[in-house]
């Protein structure tokens, strides 16, 4: 095929790391909130909506893995190039390229904000943002294999914090659940695309599928990312549905931080601190897959270093930061951010896929016929 990757096989990782790469981008700021968004479209059934968001995680994955199987040396990129010639899959790979910066900035200016208004209040948002920038860049620089062990050791490091979830039961009712099937399809349905912001991520495997060495097992771990990303959600909505109130869900803006705040320990009085700040371990695959992403986008339309790419994309995150503070903007950035990502991760992929079809026939019709 054309465009495609010439990928040495330092650069090449293992098949089971996919699993961590999976599950550690889906699981970031959203995390901490998505149980009142949910739960204004599906009420009491928002567990239903969480499972059918994780029932389309699994088939929109499917057409992506189609796709990327025609081009087995190629990615997202190199495919909207092949299929749609040189402007048009340009256009498509810029739109992508913003479509990875604008998620970067949603899960920076979520974090910043959490992290000024559990932790450090007084502290200027802009300085958190150029803390975590800096992070960012450091392990960026790196390569993509430090970038995947950030992910590995993101997942080992923080699966401490979900068996915390055992300690709000003893205040839970079960009978909040019932009756079950309450809000009609159509609300379940919206309470699923609610999620879109909380559990996209896995379009990562658009860009790193070429540099998967066993291409065979990818479906395996890739699946199995997204089953245990779905499991934890699901854990996290049902302890929520039953501790809270219907008018405290309605209200609380970050309902899993607010679990956290009713664990004590004798040597830890606020526990939800710790869970704060040990967050940044979470959401460092996040930024850096995404960074990763955007940059394996532009190296397709201008030559540029890795190093330079990184510091003029963070310094653009971090003029643009300025101009957000208020939740008012944040809110509206996820608003736009989860519409957009919708029709990125679960629309067009089908279409891609159908695209590529099309364009395999037509070239193997076309090799017939000389």
């Amino acid at each position: 095929m054309k465009n495609s990757l010439q990928i040495s096989q330092k650069d090449m990782i293992n098949a089971f790391l996919l699993f961590f790469i999976i599950h550690t981008t889906q699981v970031g700021v959203g995390i901490q909130g998505f149980q009142r968004i949910v739960f204004q479209d599906a009420k009491h059934d928002a567990w239903i909506s969480v499972l059918v968001a994780g029932l389309f995680t699994h088939i929109i994955a499917i057409f992506m893995l189609k796709t990327l199987e025609m081009y087995s040396s190629n990615d997202l990129y190199g495919i909207h190039l092949d299929i749609f010639g040189q402007w048009i899959g340009n256009f498509l790979n810029f739109l992508y390229i913003l479509y990875c910066s604008t998620a970067f900035f949603a899960v920076l200016k979520n974090y910043s904000e959490v992290i000024q208004t559990w932790v450090f209040p007084n502290m200027q948002s802009g300085f958190i943002s150029a803390t975590i920038l800096l992070l960012v860049i450091y392990t960026f620089t790196g390569g993509l294999r430090v970038i995947v062990g950030i992910s590995f050791f993101s997942f080992v490091l923080s699966i401490w914090l979900f068996p915390m979830l055992v300690f709000p039961l003893e205040f839970s009712q079960a009978k909040s659940l019932f009756p079950v099937l309450e809000s009609n399809l159509i609300d379940i349905v919206k309470g699923a695309q609610s999620m879109t912001f909380t559990i996209v991520g896995f379009e990562i495997l658009n860009v790193i599928y070429p540099f998967v060495k066993e291409k065979k097992k990818v479906k395996k771990h890739l699946h199995l990312g997204l089953l245990v990303t779905t499991l934890m959600y699901l854990s996290i909505m049902l302890v929520s549905l039953t501790f809270f109130s219907e008018g405290q869900l309605n209200k609380t803006i970050w309902a899993t931080l607010s679990i956290f705040g009713v664990i004590k320990f004798p040597f830890i009085e606020r526990f939800e601190l710790i869970a704060v700040s040990y967050w940044l371990l979470i959401i460092l695959p996040n930024l850096c897959f995404y960074l990763w992403a955007a940059y394996r986008g532009a190296i397709r339309m201008v030559k540029v270093d890795g190093t330079k790419f990184a510091w003029i994309f963070a310094i653009i995150i971090f003029v643009a930061s300025l101009f957000v503070q208020a939740r008012t903007q944040i809110n509206t950035l996820n608003d736009y951010f989860s519409q957009v990502a919708f029709y990125t991760v679960f629309t067009y992929p089908i279409f891609l896929y159908v695209f590529a079809l099309l364009k395999k026939k037509f070239s193997s019709k076309k090799e017939k016929s000389q």
